[in-house]
């Protein structure tokens, strides 16, 4: 058998990859986060697959229930929000079966920063204003952030920024960004992308908690922080530029 991690993207059930539906069709056994998975994504598991809700398990009865699996010679779907690269907690499964010998592959999905740019309708990166995005997070009650990787840090950058996990903690990713980015500097929150209530908190960085606050949001949101979210006047791309010399094989 085969453990696959599927990417079921950032929340809206048609934005799983079309191998990850196929995938998970084809899986005896589905292995989900409850809290974050559409419940309409496991109308593609088979009608007789056996579905387990990770929600409340913690990483040794997950990895049970792999191994489980494995011993009754089935394929296991194993759901993650948005893209298994990022965030997805699967870099300690992978060990864990890499040490029982059982065999796995990744299925990538839809990010939830991708699915926050869309609601935003924004290229995250233009041309002579932006091409960097950090993709980062605040340490409070969960794994401390490795030394280097402080918010004060990486924002002297001054790339667009991109905060999972750090809705509740708002007011902190304002005060330590300010310094780098200015008080001006477009700013925005999208909660729940993708989704039927999907919400879109756009303002400058200085008043952008007080919004999100006022929203009442506090978790399943992106705080992203950049230039490139208010550029309106930049150069065109060189990749479609009529002075690029081009080729017709």
């Amino acid at each position: 058998m085969t453990v696959y991690f599927i990417g079921a993207g950032p929340g809206a059930a048609d934005l799983i990859t079309v191998r990850g539906a196929r995938t998970l069709a084809d899986c005896r056994v589905c292995l989900y986060a409850g809290s974050l998975v559409p419940r309409e994504l496991l109308a593609e598991c088979p009608p007789d697959a056996r579905l387990v809700d990770t929600a409340r398990l913690d990483l040794d009865q997950i990895t049970a229930e792999l191994l489980r699996a494995h011993e009754e010679g089935h394929d296991v779907a194993r759901l993650h929000s948005g893209d298994p690269a990022v965030f997805s907690a699967v870099a300690e499964q992978m060990r864990r079966l890499d040490a029982a010998g059982v065999p796995y592959e990744v299925v990538p999905g839809v990010p939830a920063f991708a699915a926050a740019a869309a609601a935003l309708k924004r290229e995250l990166t233009v041309p002579t204003v932006g091409q960097t995005v950090i993709l980062t997070r605040v340490a409070n009650r969960a794994t401390a952030m490795p030394e280097g990787e402080d918010l004060a840090t990486l924002g002297r950058s001054g790339a667009l920024i991109v905060l999972h996990l750090a809705a509740q903690y708002v007011d902190r990713v304002v005060a330590e960004l300010l310094p780098h980015y200015g008080a001006d500097c477009p700013a925005a929150v999208v909660a729940y992308a993708s989704r039927p209530d999907e919400l879109v908190i756009r303002g400058t960085l200085d008043e952008i908690a007080g919004k999100t606050k006022e929203a009442g949001v506090l978790r399943t949101a992106v705080i992203m922080v950049g230039r490139t979210l208010g550029a309106e006047q930049f150069r065109d791309s060189h990749l479609y530029s009529p002075e690029r010399e081009r080729h017709v094989c």
